[in-house]
């Protein structure tokens, strides 16, 4: 089901009465709502991978609580790597499969052998890599005993398969989640209220934004070689605000609608795109991904301890995995390690958090200049990285940044549509401006204190629904695929 739908519109009001007027704020009540409401969520889908989501569950519940009860550490050990083979068994196999079989034959195919291995028409769940992850965060912490396991099953459903976040994240930390779903919760109009102010500013990022910009960007993607060199970069630009567009407004609804439900979640964009280095992107872009791979697999690598060289074969095993995480395609893999080599010169000269504080470019002319160009500078290097991200082959995206990049040609662009690129200039102009005003909240886009300004904002967003919205688009989010 999408958050975009009718079907949507129609599901949640139903959800929320039954939630918080049915059940007279019954604790357990309650979380069996979420556990059915998310499995029809779900299963709207395709009901037959709710298997997974269930299988899933009782395993992780039930290691959790052998890990409490187990003191041998060899036995804990296997209760942990249980959990990790079984879930990541799960996520190989739907999602890299063929990847890996691919490149097998590829790889003897180059050295001039020719063998046959069949391939299978798997379907990707939707969502496996979220709930996979979450789940594993799970056994891990209670492995470390830094988590109490819970022995409330209804609880443990409800964290593992809480519909607003459940196929695209943000990807929840049992620790944070967890407790929420356990205790007693309270309807507050002021939490429903910005809840609501959320969900409104998520479907503009999506539904105006990344949405208006995807058949754009698909036509200049899938016909780059007729392009010029000034079309090729607007299409690499509008991609880039395409996919930020897409999946933080996703990330907004979902975080709007457990506001709904008296739920918190994580933060999972903090406008990004004004970052002034890339490690300061990668601290406000998908920072539920980017902190789970901290935690889970760069930390216990052995982090920054120990020599250089170890160091930086931590950061690029993060990097790499980060982008293979994204999908079985060597494009996310040079994605990746095209990110690594970005972070890598302030890692070294230990500059990658010296930007903690948001940009204020305005401050003083110094700051204009100095910090303007530090995240144009940090912008367009993302960009270029996003051609790799959005591009079919490795192939496509070398010859779509070699064209781009060095053959230095101008010419208006026309869509075959006949979308007029003034609209989305201005589009993307206004979307700028408006998150540097907003850009101290991530989680308060309409926090002015004059009504008339947020009277205003209210106008031009619904105004900007009626003026881009086309329905012959297909409204289905990018993440949904990884």
């Amino acid at each position: 089901m999408l958050f975009n739908s009718i079907d949507f519109a129609i599901f949640l009001p139903i959800v929320f009465v039954l939630y918080w007027f049915v059940n007279n704020n019954n604790l357990k009540l309650q979380n069996f709502i979420i556990i059915v409401a998310s499995y029809l969520f779900y299963g709207w889908w395709d009901w037959r991978f709710l298997s997974l989501i269930i299988f899933s569950t009782l395993i992780d519940f039930s290691i959790g609580n052998l890990l409490n009860k187990e003191k041998e550490e060899l036995k804990r050990k296997v209760y942990l790597w249980t959990s990790i083979i079984i879930n990541l068994g799960f996520l190989g196999f739907f999602k890299y499969y063929n990847f890996f079989v691919d490149s097998f034959v590829n790889a003897f195919t180059f050295l001039g052998k020719d063998i046959e291995v069949s391939s299978l028409n798997i379907i990707l769940p939707v969502g496996i890599s979220f709930y996979t992850f979450q789940t594993l965060s799970y056994t891990i912490d209670v492995y470390r005993k830094q988590l109490d396991p819970t022995k409330d099953i209804l609880a443990f459903s409800a964290f593992v398969c809480f519909f607003p976040q459940l196929v695209a994240g943000p990807i929840e930390r049992a620790s944070n989640l967890l407790p929420q779903i356990l205790k007693k919760r309270k309807f507050s109009f002021n939490q429903g209220s910005d809840g609501l102010k959320l969900i409104l500013w998520g479907l503009f990022k999506k539904l105006v934004i990344a949405d208006s910009l995807s058949p754009i960007v698909d036509d200049i993607f899938n016909n780059s070689e007729t392009y010029s060199s000034s079309t090729l970069f607007m299409g690499a630009v509008f991609f880039a605000f395409q996919i930020y567009g897409d999946f933080s407004g996703y990330s907004d609804i979902a975080i709007g609608t457990s506001k709904l439900f008296g739920i918190e979640l994580m933060s999972n964009f903090k406008f990004p795109y004004f970052s002034r280095n890339i490690g300061e992107f990668w601290r406000k872009w998908h920072i539920s991904l980017s902190s789970w791979f901290k935690d889970y697999l760069y930390f216990p690598l052995g982090g920054s301890r120990g020599s250089k060289f170890q160091a930086i074969r931590n950061i690029f095993t993060v990097f790499l995995v980060s982008g293979f995480w994204h999908g079985a395609n060597w494009t996310f893999v040079i994605w990746g390690l095209f990110h690594a080599i970005l972070f890598l010169p302030s890692f070294i000269t230990k500059s990658n958090r010296k930007f903690l504080d948001s940009i204020n470019i305005l401050k003083s002319v110094k700051s204009f200049f100095i910090d303007g160009y530090r995240f144009i500078q940090t912008f367009l290097l993302i960009t270029i990285g996003w051609v790799f991200f959005r591009s079919n082959t490795i192939t496509d995206a070398f010859h779509y940044l070699k064209r781009m990049l060095f053959t230095f040609n101008a010419e208006l662009y026309l869509h075959p549509r006949g979308y007029r690129m003034i609209d989305y200039f201005i589009l993307i102009a206004f979307f700028v401006f408006y998150e540097y005003i907003i850009r101290e909240d991530e989680r308060k886009p309409f926090n002015f204190k004059s009504k008339y300004i947020r009277f205003l904002a209210y106008v031009l967003i619904i105004f900007s629904f009626l003026l881009f919205y086309d329905d012959g688009l297909d409204r289905s989010f990018l993440y949904f695929q990884f």
